[in-house]
């Protein structure tokens, strides 16, 4: 496994979703495959990290070309153990998804699909997170295949940035009305918790909620989605506030 380009898959929908299966057969058009994913969903991990037990790992398949593993921990546990212990050699793209559901927006932060990608930015590898507007177990990802092609060939051969991955989001139709390069949509998420009666007494919470849009400007990657457009989003590491810091300046802290 040292000729063809070497891509780590991972997700947060767990390495039996649809999702990331699919993922893989377009994936190893392009090279061999070593998959290092949640044993069982982790959605909304984030970058979150398991230091407090101990994880393991354990080989699902094996044939040329392609392995796979189960981890039990978050998605960046898997890509942190699999470029630790579990690939040949430092991989040429680390890709996340596909997901099932939406990461643009304030999604990619809790989203665990982009602490796939974000981990492997942080190593200084070239990544990639796809995720697909529906949450149906059973998706039909093949509009997908097209877009992903043509955004692996050219990650592969022109590379990233230091410190930068792309966050691609497609709509759930059939049909894409084309692709955006688009930015980050502002917005939030509101009416987040419904309060049920706990059996033995007492409230227990259920998260749920909506997202509320604070903009329709076209060049959000929400808005994007919602035109039936392929929104991919260029994502930095560095949360620094450069703006901010330079008006900081004159604060006299």
């Amino acid at each position: 496994m040292n000729e063809r380009p070497l891509i780590l898959v991972s997700n947060d929908d767990g390495y039996q979703a649809k999702g990331i299966n699919c993922l893989v057969g377009v994936l190893r058009e392009f090279g061999d495959v070593v998959v290092v994913a949640p044993h069982t969903g982790r959605s909304g991990k984030g970058c979150s990290i398991t230091s407090e037990v101990p994880i393991k790992v354990t080989e699902i398949s094996s044939e040329p070309g392609l392995k796979v593993y189960s981890c039990t921990g978050t998605p960046c546990d898997c890509v942190k153990v699999a470029c630790h212990a579990f690939v040949p050699r430092r991989p040429d793209l680390i890709v996340g998804g596909i997901n099932h559901g939406d990461n643009s927006a304030v999604n990619a932060h809790y989203s665990g699909t982009m602490g796939v990608v974000l981990e492997g930015c942080m190593k200084g590898i070239p990544s990639v997170a796809f995720s697909l507007c529906s949450h149906d177990p059973d998706a039909d990802f093949t509009p997908t295949y097209d877009v992903i092609r043509r955004v692996v060939s050219v990650v592969l051969e022109r590379g990233l940035p230091a410190g930068s991955c792309l966050n691609v989001n497609f709509p759930d139709t059939p049909k894409y009305a084309g692709v955006k390069i688009c930015r980050q949509a502002i917005g939030s998420w509101v009416n987040e918790w419904e309060a049920h009666n706990h059996p033995r007494g007492g409230e227990w919470w259920w998260l749920t909620g909506e997202f509320v849009a604070e903009e329709n400007d076209a060049s959000a990657d929400r808005v994007a989605l919602d035109n039936n457009y392929v929104a991919i989003t260029p994502t930095r590491i560095d949360f620094t506030d450069y703006t901010l810091l330079e008006e900081m300046k004159n604060w006299g802290l």
